[in-house]
């Protein structure tokens, strides 16, 4: 729907909550331990494989036969058994010689997307499938997000449209974005134009979302990668061409898309982490070493004085280390900043 509203950029971030999809539809996430799962026995409980695709030169003459196209190239990723995977932007109408209307290419996208709903139900994964989509008479540039059992279970719609899109007849999305819960965490969406605005990115992140997925018509190297550390985000890209990739919440690449996988990667992101700032929290790494060995990994990044505080046991939680070392992560040390800084000022 429409926000009827109107808000300023400060309300707009004061005023996010959480608005989840799933939970909507009285799902209940249960994050460490995903039902319907396809777990390994020596897999981390928070460990999500992650598979995106870039549509990059492939080219078909129907939205039909796209669809078999990406469905055999994501056979591919069977072995692995992702936990999610993500496809470009309206990848159903991307790199397609023939052209329908708009309102007959959002009917034919609703009907194609019941392949992607199968694949998901066979394979036990949710997918993020971006097409066009349409609601009393409107249309958008939407990304529909189905669970492991094939439901379509959430929607989110384009807040910023191009130039060309609005000339196309697409209507923008709501401007505060919803995060969806998922058995492994909760996750955002964001879709191509929208990485020029920042505020629905810390919406997202304000809501909970530890994983954004950005289907894109681009790849927008290295704006992707600012993405991830700014927000301390997984961010994963599906590209119409050029480069996909998974951001890790420093904003390194964990994988991308290239001349030996060039159309789809599956990888692994582990979401039991913490990112600090370095300084005070350093003080208390020895003890941490010291207590957990091997169970737990402590990567610094010395310039920028982060660290990234990671578990690589089963009965370690990072929770329990902030709390039992007296750490705080980066986002509650500024929160907590701000408003000494605030009250000092009063």
């Amino acid at each position: 729907m429409i926000m009827k509203t109107k808000m300023t950029r400060r309300h707009f971030i004061e005023k996010a909550t959480i608005t989840t999809g799933l939970t909507a539809l009285g799902a209940k996430p249960v994050f460490g331990q995903p039902s319907g799962s396809n777990r390994s026995p020596d897999q981390l409980p928070r460990e999500v494989w992650i598979a995106t695709v870039s549509q990059h030169g492939l080219s078909a003459d129907t939205s039909e036969k796209m669809a078999q196209t990406i469905l055999s190239i994501l056979e591919k990723s069977i072995p692995c058994r992702p936990d999610i995977i993500c496809l470009p932007e309206v990848f159903l109408t991307t790199n397609v010689r023939e052209r329908k209307p708009l309102a007959e290419a959002a009917a034919l996208s609703n009907e194609l997307l019941k392949d992607f709903m199968i694949f998901a139900r066979t394979n036990q994964c949710y997918m993020i499938c971006p097409v066009y989509t349409s609601e009393n008479g409107k249309i958008y540039n939407a990304a529909v997000l189905i669970d492991r059992q094939g439901n379509r279970v959430g929607e989110y719609r384009k807040i910023y449209l191009p130039d060309d899109e609005i000339a196309m007849g697409l209507t923008p999305g709501p401007l505060l974005p919803s995060v969806f819960t998922t058995d492994f965490g909760i996750i955002g969406i964001q879709i191509c134009y929208d990485i020029n605005w920042n505020e629905p990115w810390k919406a997202l992140r304000q809501q909970g979302a530890e994983i954004i997925f950005w289907p894109s018509a681009f790849a927008a190297g290295q704006a992707l990668n600012a993405k991830a550390w700014q927000h301390k985000v997984v961010v994963v890209s599906s590209t119409n061409k050029d480069t996909s990739k998974i951001c890790d919440i420093t904003g390194e690449v964990v994988a991308q898309t290239g001349i030996w996988d060039r159309n789809l990667i599956c990888a692994p992101v582990n979401l039991e982490k913490a990112f600090l700032h370095a300084w005070p929290f350093v003080r208390r790494f020895d003890e941490i070493k010291a207590k957990y060995g091997r169970k737990v990994k402590i990567t610094n990044y010395h310039e920028e004085e982060w660290s990234i505080l990671e578990s690589l046991s089963p009965d370690v939680r990072i929770k329990d280390i902030l709390t039992e070392f007296e750490l705080r992560t980066y986002e509650q040390l500024i929160h907590d900043s701000e408003n000494k800084n605030v009250n000092i000022r009063r």
